[in-house]
């Protein structure tokens, strides 16, 4: 099973928000979203936007909204 990750991450490294899906269409779809979302302002403070994928659940960090 594929999980997919979407985290959008402070200029600290600090995840600010995250969600997890086995729907790789909506994980797409919510990443460009969050891409789209950063002003160039926060782009320049080092924000980011990361999509990732993990093969477990257990992988997944504790304080995303899970989609299944």
């Amino acid at each position: 099973m594929t999980i997919w990750i979407n985290e959008q991450i402070d200029p600290s490294g600090i995840v600010y928000a995250c969600i997890a899906s086995c729907d790789e269409e909506l994980a797409k779809s919510c990443h460009e979203s969050w891409q789209e979302g950063l002003t160039p302002e926060q782009k320049q403070q080092g924000w980011l936007a990361n999509l990732r994928t993990v093969e477990s659940w257990d992988e997944v960090p504790v304080n995303a909204l899970k989609l299944n």
